[in-house]
């Protein structure tokens, strides 16, 4: 891992309202789960969305995908890896990594992007807008900082 990358994980256990019929995690349930860890991890570090809204910023989803590799079972607990790949005050671009938390197989891989607006959808700068702000969410690309 580089000095600009940081790995941050978030533990799920699978809900049966998760599962299709034969107890197989449906594939929009990953997508649901980045953001799970997405929140989780922006909170931990004091800047959860809901803090962000309070101040006026939004933060839209600009792309996402996901890449399955092995299925998920009803009641089986994963990790969801978070790892931020780029942050500059404009855009934030994440990378997920699903594995299986007893055995550590890799179930799926993925990413988003996502910038920040102003409560009338126009893009912001947090570091010249906000640097407060920006000085926080600029820990996710340095974990020391976090320690």
């Amino acid at each position: 891992m580089s000095n600009q990358e940081a790995n941050y994980t978030y533990t799920h256990r699978v809900q049966y309202y998760e599962t299709d019929q034969m107890g197989i995690v449906h594939h929009s349930n990953y997508i649901r789960w980045f953001e799970e860890a997405r929140s989780y991890v922006l909170t931990q570090i004091g800047m959860g969305y809901e803090t962000m809204e309070e101040k006026g910023i939004i933060s839209p989803v600009l792309s996402v995908s996901a890449i399955y590799k092995t299925m998920t079972h009803y009641y089986d607990e994963v990790n969801i890896n978070l790892e931020v790949t780029k942050y500059n005050g404009i855009k934030l671009s994440l990378k997920y990594i699903v594995t299986d938390a007893k055995t550590g197989e890799v179930r799926c891989e993925g990413k988003s992007e996502h910038c920040f607006l102003d409560k009338s959808g126009h893009p912001i700068s947090l570091k010249r807008n906000y640097p407060e702000i920006h000085e926080i969410l600029d820990k996710l690309n340095h974990p020391s900082i976090l320690e």
